[in-house]
Formats: C-alpha cells, structure tokens, sequence
C-alpha cells in the first residue's frame, strides 16, 4: 500500500496559509549541530520526511534529541560515540553528505554513504572532496563509502570548479574549527547558506561574505551552544503563491520573508497578478483571471530558482500565449512535462527548454512524481484539471512539503491522501 493524492479541479483557491521553516536551510542546520560543544535549540524546523531522517542518523550517531511542540528541537551533540551515515538509512537523501564536514571539523573522522535523493541529475560530491583535501584531509572512496581523517583541518584557499550549495555548505563547516583562515571562491548564495552561516556564527563561529561569491572562514577552537530560528521556506511560499495564481485566486501567505522571492514575484506579476508585500507576508490576488505565459530562465540565486522551475511549467500550461522555461542547473529536471502532457498539457521539450503553449483547461490523468519539485508541479496541474487527478509516488512530496493536502484544503482545494 502506497500513499497518493486525489485531487478534484476546478476550485479557485482563498484564504490564508502559515509557511514552515525551509528544508535546505534546517538539513544543514541540523548537521551544523554537530559541531557545537553545548546544547543547541532549534525553532521552525518544518515537520518532513527529510528532517525525520536526519533526526534518525542523528540519534544513531548518539546526540541527544528532545522534540517539543511545533518542531521546536534540542541538540546535544557532546556525547557522540559514532561517525558514521549509513546508506540504508541515507540512501533517499542527498543531505547526507552534510554530515562530512561537520565530523571531520570537529572529531578529524568521518564515514558517510554516498547520497541518494531526486533524480534530476549528476550533482557530483568531489568539490566536498577536494575542498577537504585542501584542508589537510585524507579522503578516500570505498565500497560506496566517503571515508575522511584529519587530525586538524587547516584554513585554505578553495577556488569552487562550479557554484554548489551543499559543497559550500559543508566546506563552511569544516573550515568553522579548522587552523587559519578559509576562503570558499565562487561561493553559493543561496539565502540557506546565509542562514546556515548566521547560525553558526551564534555559536561563535567567524564567518563573514555570507550571501556573496566569497566566504572568508576564521577557525575557532570551539563552538558553543545556541538558540536559532530557522528561515521560513521560499520554495513553500513560491508554491502556495503559484497555486493561487494558476486557479484564480486570492491568498495570504504569513510567516514568509518576500525579500528572498524577488525573482519569482517578478514573473507572478508579469502573469497577471497584483501582488502585496509586507515584513513577513506576501498577498497575491489574480482576480479569477487567466494567467499569461512568462519566461522563465534558472539559475543560481538571486535568479530565479531550479526548484520553482516544475510550478511554473505548471502555470504556463494553462496560461494565455507561448512561455518557454529555460533550465541551466539540472540537466534531468524535465521528467514532470511527459506526465503533465498526459494531462493535455502542450509542451515542446528542445533540449534544456520546456517550450509551452497554453491551453484553457487540463484533463485528469492518473501520473506519477519522479522528484520533490516535480510532484508539486503536478500538484498544481491537477487543480486546475478537469476531473480527479491521481498523483502516484508522492513520497516525494512529503520530503519537502509539510502537510500540503491539509494547507491546500484550508485554501478551499479539492484534495486528499488515500492509500491504494
């Protein structure tokens, strides 16, 4: 028996909706914990598949957890007794590899499976590797295996070949105890990574450029304790926002930060709709209309986000005109568009461009998520199909959306989970 989600079209979205902190911001957080010498207390952690996992590994590894209300989690990393991820447990997911730098900073041994996770494409894990090696690592692969020693890391100079998240994520950890001075080139920018570095230098840490293409990273001999929010999820609210646009309707979403949605806001409203922004909120409003086709082009922050790319097609499907989704960071991102055709979606796949002309309605079909952001795009074209849609394998889902048929039937939406 499998979990899936029956979803009834046809029913313009309202109303409001609280957004949960953001997964790609509490995995790394929570692998950060690691490193501190003191009891950390995490708030706004969201309620997902991914964080169960890694709270599992975690627990395994022997830090002390304690779940309070509302995801509010406490971390006690002092006593662990082992140094390993092992790939029964790891092998759905790619932030696993987070767990590296972190036990090689502050215990000099890790033993991590390589990850498992979507399948949208190669996202190699040698940037973690050599960045590491620069430090004064011994990294080795065997049997499936990262196997890494280091007395003490060393600051270095890391020139990144390509703009990683988790690779500057994890190479930021390692550097936080290291001797000297790191600098991370070519850094990501991602707000996750802003994020995972406030958090860090909470517990005393000395980071700074966060957010830019160069992270300059003092090493400390010790990391305290701390108390830490984590940052509502931007994917979240661009998929929400996303929602109410492709049906016509009106919502609220609370508990979010617009300043991380500049990209997606702009291509919101090029489709048509009036949008308001507050400290914490976003309101949009399509007033029952249409939407229009927008191009969309991915890339790494600020541009418009890879995990939004899948909601978007969505949009297009049934927008008014021709809209074409450029995708430059994953070369496999594309499965969702054969499923969305089977719902008489009329898109043209030219290498990584999703050419899209709209139609006025999709049918239901019964389809299948192949990834996380995939299966929210089908998510969003069974709302607007005509009949009962049937979304298969939404596992996916689950790992980086909290409670999405209970948000969405807040919002009025049609939509339930049956095991079949």
């Amino acid at each position: 028996m499998t979990d899936k989600l029956l979803i009834t079209g046809g029913v313009s979205l309202g109303g409001e909706v609280r957004i949960a902190g953001a997964k790609n911001a509490a995995l790394p957080i929570l692998a950060g914990t690691l490193l501190a010498d003191g009891k950390v207390t995490l708030s706004n952690v969201p309620h997902l598949h991914d964080v169960t996992t890694t709270l599992e590994l975690l627990g395994r590894m022997g830090v002390t957890l304690t779940i309070g209300e509302r995801m509010c989690i406490e971390v006690d990393a002092r006593e662990i007794k082992r140094f390993s991820a092992p790939y029964e447990l790891v092998k759905t997911m790619r932030a696993s590899i987070l767990m590296l730098g972190p036990l090689v900073g502050r215990f000099g041994r890790a033993d991590i499976s390589l990850p498992g996770g979507c399948a949208i494409g190669a996202r190699p894990v040698n940037l973690h590797l050599e960045g590491l090696r620069a430090m004064g690592a011994e990294v080795s692969l065997e049997n499936g295996y990262i196997r890494a020693r280091a007395e003490r890391l060393h600051g270095a100079r890391l020139v990144l070949d390509m703009v990683t998240v988790t690779g500057t994520e994890n190479l930021m950890m390692a550097a936080a105890l290291a001797d000297g001075e790191t600098v991370i080139e070519n850094a990501a920018r991602e707000p996750e990574v802003t994020d995972l570095a406030e958090f860090l230098n909470g517990m005393g840490a000395r980071i700074r450029g966060a957010g830019t293409d160069s992270i300059h990273v003092a090493g400390v001999e010790r990391l305290a304790g701390t108390r830490y929010r984590v940052l509502p999820d931007r994917i979240e609210t661009g998929t929400y926002l996303v929602a109410a646009a492709i049906t016509g309707g009106r919502i609220l979403c609370r508990d979010t930060r617009p300043d991380l949605l500049d990209a997606v806001l702009v291509k919101l409203r090029e489709a048509g709709a009036r949008i308001e922004t507050g400290p914490d909120w976003i309101r949009l409003d399509m007033a029952g209309r249409r939407p229009r086709a927008v191009d969309v082009y991915t890339a790494p922050y600020p541009a418009f986000p890879t995990d939004m790319q899948a909601q978007l097609c969505a949009l297009n499907s049934i927008a008014e005109g021709v809209g074409t989704v450029t995708e430059t960071v994953f070369e496999n991102r594309f499965m969702h568009v054969l499923e969305m055709q089977r719902m008489g979606a009329d898109i043209r796949l030219e290498g990584n461009v999703a050419v899209c002309r709209g139609v006025e309605r999709l049918t239901a079909a019964p389809v299948m998520a192949t990834d996380l952001r995939a299966s929210a795009g089908l998510v969003l074209a069974g709302l607007v199909a005509k009949g009962e849609t049937l979304i298969d394998r939404i596992y996916h889902i689950d790992r980086g959306y909290d409670n999405i048929e209970e948000k969405l039937a807040t919002l009025g939406a049609r939509v339930r989970r049956i095991s079949r």
